[in-house]
């Protein structure tokens, strides 16, 4: 399973991102492993990824995550998905649609 930024489909996503669409899905993981004092190297490998696709993870660069995952992060780093994952609301002007993409 999946956690999609976007409640209909990955699909929509992926077209609103394509129009311009801005980010409204902060990741913080990086301040998470600062502030538990691990490395993406030891990370990676607690929780059982790639350190590429941890690195993606950490950077942003990602458009969804597996609920597998997040909670593989949360149970070595001892915290919560709101720790890692913020979500500030972002309006475009002259539209009220809201945007729910990562780059």
């Amino acid at each position: 399973m999946y956690l999609n930024m976007v409640a209909n489909s990955k699909m929509k996503a992926t077209q609103r991102c394509e129009r311009g669409g801005r980010v409204a899905i902060i990741l913080r993981l990086d301040r998470m492993m600062a502030d538990r004092k691990i490395s993406l190297n030891e990370l990676a490998s607690k929780v059982g990824i790639a350190n590429v696709n941890l690195s993606n993870i950490k950077t942003g660069k990602i458009s969804a995550i597996r609920f597998s995952t997040l909670d593989a992060i949360c149970d070595v780093l001892d915290c919560q998905p709101g720790d890692i994952l913020e979500y500030k609301r972002v309006e475009k002007q002259g539209q009220d649609e809201e945007e729910f993409c990562l780059p």
